[in-house]
């Protein structure tokens, strides 16, 4: 099946405890890379919503962020650092000592010290019920966005398929055109070899059926029929892999590698004065598919 590795998608929840936002987009990238942003007091959720992408994303890079605006204020509690306050008071001590500084360390001297007091925000008292019930809000926004993401990916993957499918029709059409050119031209290679042949048949005196031999496989060089069931093999994995219900970008990029491996193969063999121009279209063509494929999940 083909996915488009990117997409976007947003979701609002407003119920009588909270709003809930949630945005997700995916962007290319060789393997799954989950980058999660959600409030502290949410962060246990984590491990709940990354079990919810990895189902709906195989590859890809994806960014889910998650608001929640709490109908009631959150709590704030404020630790003090006692090792860096105890630390600061003996060294103000010392100073006042030297006579660098008089007068008392006060509360609002802690604040120029980030080091000296951290704030915690915690949600607002909520039993046990209102606070299953918010996380369950939260996962079931999560889950839609999911669901909106996953339905974008796919139109986009559909585009891609029909570009793609058209593609590969042209370059299979492309390679057999190159047969009929290689089979022609090593026809009349033949042909050619055998009229020298006899040329010089008159004047030496020559085993026919070793010459014969000599003759077939000279002309065997330019025998492009093994590249041609492979490369044929290869379009037929590729329709399987696509029409397949699982990702298939990372299978695709190589058989890509491998059609164009053949494709060089056939233009460094095969004869016949329009099968070098053929040769670069075909090769053209699969490489506007490479880029293509590198968007397929």
């Amino acid at each position: 099946m083909i996915k488009s590795m990117t997409g976007f998608a947003s979701m609002t929840r407003e119920d009588d405890r909270a709003s809930i936002g949630v945005t997700v987009r995916s962007v290319n990238h060789r393997y799954l890379d989950l980058q999660l942003r959600v409030p502290q007091t949410l962060g246990h959720l984590e491990p709940r919503l990354r079990a919810a992408i990895q189902p709906r994303v195989a590859r890809g890079r994806v960014e889910l962020a998650v608001a929640v605006q709490l109908r009631q204020e959150p709590a704030l509690r404020v630790e003090i650092n006692e090792a860096f306050t105890a630390a600061l008071a003996d060294a103000m001590a010392r100073a006042r000592q030297a006579g660098l500084v008089s007068g008392d360390l006060l509360p609002g001297d802690l604040l120029r010290f980030p080091q000296a007091l951290t704030v915690h925000e915690e949600a607002p008292d909520l039993d046990d019920q209102g606070r299953a019930a918010l996380e369950s809000a939260v996962l079931e926004a999560v889950d839609a966005a999911l669901a909106e993401l996953d339905a974008m990916r796919r139109r986009e993957g559909a585009l891609l398929q029909a570009d793609l499918d058209a593609r590969k029709r042209s370059v299979l059409e492309a390679v057999e055109r190159i047969a009929i050119k290689a089979a022609e031209a090593e026809a009349g290679l033949r042909e050619r070899l055998a009229a020298r042949v006899a040329d010089l048949a008159g004047d030496l005196s020559l085993d026919s059926s070793a010459i014969a031999q000599e003759v077939v496989r000279f002309a065997a060089r330019s025998d492009i029929s093994e590249e041609l069931v492979r490369f044929r093999a290869h379009v037929q994995q590729w329709s399987a892999l696509t029409d397949g219900p699982e990702a298939c970008g990372r299978k695709l990029d190589f058989l890509l590698q491998e059609m164009n491996r053949e494709v060089n193969t056939m233009g460094s063999k095969a004869d016949g004065a329009a099968v070098p121009e053929a040769i670069i279209d075909v090769k053209a063509e699969l490489e506007k598919m490479r880029e293509q494929v590198q968007n397929v999940e």
